[in-house]
This record gives structure tokens, C-alpha cells and sequence, in this order.
């Protein structure tokens, strides 16, 4: 295995924490302490408690991770009624 590869998983922020960390629940049951990527932090992209998240982590410490995507949750048409834009 190359250094450079990272394990890609999916999960949800369980709770937010002080200094830009999160505790991320993986699919697996797993439990791990994750940061916000550089390009969420330059773009201010918020994750928030519930949030579906992308993360990718290290093979030699997977107590930890970086959270790359956050996955937005599709609304009903009928729950967000808008008009034409101008």
C-alpha cells in the first residue's frame, strides 16, 4: 500500500466540537474525531450535528479523519414552494 492512499467512508456528525472538530459516526459503527478539509474552510462550507459527511482517513491512525463533502439532503417539492427567479 502507497503512503499516499486514503480509506474514503461515509458517515454522520454525531456532535460538533470546540477547534473545527467534529465526532463522526462511520456507516460501520465506528467512531472518530474529524476536521474540516482546506477547500470546506476557504469556501465556509458548515457542517452541522446530523449531517450526512464524506471523510477520508489514514491507514496508520484511524482514529482520526478529514471531512471533504458534506452530502445536502433533498427536499420535497412541496415543502420549499418558490416562485420564477428574476
Amino acid at each position: 500500500m502507497a503512503k499516499e492512499e486514503l480509506i474514503e467512508m461515509h458517515g454522520v456528525v454525531d456532535e460538533v466540537l470546540p477547534d473545527s472538530r467534529f465526532r463522526v459516526t462511520l456507516d460501520n459503527g465506528h467512531a472518530l474525531v474529524a476536521y474540516a478539509g482546506g477547500k470546506m474552510r476557504k469556501n465556509h462550507i458548515r457542517v452541522l450535528a446530523g449531517d450526512s459527511v464524506s471523510l477520508e482517513m489514514s491507514p496508520y491512525d484511524l482514529s482520526k479523519g478529514r471531512i471533504t463533502f458534506r452530502h445536502l439532503e433533498r427536499r420535497s417539492a412541496s415543502a420549499a414552494p418558490r416562485g420564477p427567479r428574476r
